[in-house]
Parts: C-alpha cells; structure tokens; sequence
C-alpha cells in the first residue's frame, strides 16, 4: 500500500523574518540539552512523533543516534512545562540535501507531546528554536554565521504545524507530492493521549 504524501519546504532569509509568538501562561521554559543523550532524543522523538507518523529514525541504533547528536551545530532544544519535558526543537547545521552547507541550519524536528498540544507552547517553542538557529553560530565559533534558516513539513505532520510556521514568518519555497509506502506509525502510547 502506497499514499500521497505533500511535502512543503519553508525558509527564512534574515532574523527579521522570525515573527515570534507570544510565550504561553504558566511556568514554560526552553532549555538545550547540552549533554548528546541518545535515550533522551530517542524519547522525545518517539513520544512527539508517536501519533504523527515520524518514523524514520526508529531504526537507528544508538551508535547512529550519538553520530547524529555528537556533529557540530546539531542541538536539542526542551520546552518544559513546570518541570515536564513537553516538546523540543532540534537543529541542524546543514544544508537541504543533509549536506554542510555553511550558514545554513535546518529545523529538523519540533513538536510536542500531545498532552501539551493545543496550549500555545508549540508556538513558543518554535520561536525560540528560529532565534537559536539564527544565533547558532555564537554557540559554534567553527560555523560561519547562519545566513537561512529552512525546515520541510509534509501532510503527514500535525494538523496545526503549517499554520505554526507561517505565522513564524516561514515562506513557501518548494511542494512536493509523492507516492510514499504506507508505514504503521508506532502510535501514542496507550492512553497518553488526552481526548
């Protein structure tokens, strides 16, 4: 079984194109995960992208994950909500062919777990991670300044993650549509998600 998969790639030019959203009620903080822990993405990329299909990096074996985490200008971004991990954003330093393509960093992923869906912290979050790509190379003196920021989102992603960039200041630069093999998303986990 196969499915029409639309997949649309977004960017940014300059800071000024960031059009940040206002940060949520209650004790919500944005703090990077310095330390490279393969369990910790391994967690936070399964338990975001459980229910939305995000199923390519499930394979890896955790020697690939510590290469992925370990590369110079990836970093992990953790929204909390008192105390709570609730979703990230992770970066990278490259290029859309996964390439080093200087001044270049992509969001690779950002979402939440979807008991935090829905309460104005994916906003937040992703305005945080746009100003961090933007000032990534202040925390890599090795990469040259970030020139574009670029992420890609598909029709198989959450409902509202579209909208949440282009009211970033994202613009539309590439669509694409493919036939994608039908693959089982690992789904939530029972009963995690709030109805």
């Amino acid at each position: 079984m196969s499915l029409t998969v639309t997949t649309w790639s977004l960017e940014q030019t300059s800071p000024t194109d960031l059009l940040p959203a206002a940060a949520p009620e209650g004790d919500v903080r944005i703090v990077r995960a310095e330390v490279p822990s393969p369990e910790f993405s391994r967690f936070l990329y399964a338990s975001v992208g459980g229910d939305i299909s995000w199923t390519d990096r499930l394979s890896l074996t955790y020697a690939e994950w510590q290469e992925l985490l370990e590369r110079p200008g990836v970093e992990t971004w953790v929204a909390y909500d008192r105390g709570t991990p609730a979703g990230y954003v992770e970066l990278a330093a490259r290029g859309e062919r996964g390439d080093a393509a200087p001044g270049v960093v992509e969001i690779v992923y950002c979402g939440l777990l979807p008991a935090f869906r829905g309460r104005g912290i994916g906003g937040h979050l992703l305005s945080y991670g746009v100003a961090r790509a933007w000032d990534l190379a202040e925390r890599w003196p090795e990469l040259p300044p970030t020139e574009r920021v670029w992420l890609h989102t598909c029709s198989l992603d959450g409902e509202h993650a579209m909208d949440n960039y282009l009211r970033r200041g994202f613009k539309l630069f590439d669509t694409k549509v493919d036939q994608e093999p039908e693959v089982a998303a690992p789904g939530p986990w029972p009963g995690a998600l709030r109805g």
